[in-house]
């Protein structure tokens, strides 16, 4: 699912950097009726997986909607980068048969008081 958080942060609290892809002509109406439809969609709560769809493919997704531009695949790639390890390869199994369920269901808001 989608959830929100205030901009500048995460639901895991404050981003260690943040990377600028550009500006955007998408009004807030149209990105949160393209939100509510990733939703729906391909984001739905039960499709997340932990290594190859999870927040960083979400984010990916959003920017180029946004700004047409892809998040680093320094970002993208980390998953693999780890699968690619022999910890990676031995945590995966357990990793897989565990069920993870991010908060939220797909809730975002305006974060002015408006839902």
């Amino acid at each position: 699912g989608i959830s929100s958080c205030a901009p500048g942060g995460t639901l895991l609290g404050p981003p260690d950097s943040v990377v600028d892809l550009g500006n955007t002509e998408v009004t807030e109406e149209i990105f949160l009726e393209y939100l509510s439809s990733l939703g729906e969609s391909m984001f739905r709560g039960e499709s997340y997986n932990l290594f190859e769809h999870n927040c960083n493919t979400f984010s990916n997704e959003v920017a180029q909607f946004l700004t047409g531009r892809k998040i680093p695949s320094y970002i993208t790639d980390l998953p693999a980068e780890v699968l690619a390890t022999p910890f990676g390869q031995a945590l995966r199994p357990l990793l897989d048969s565990v069920q993870i369920q991010p908060p939220g269901g797909n809730t975002f808001s305006r974060h002015n008081g408006q839902s």
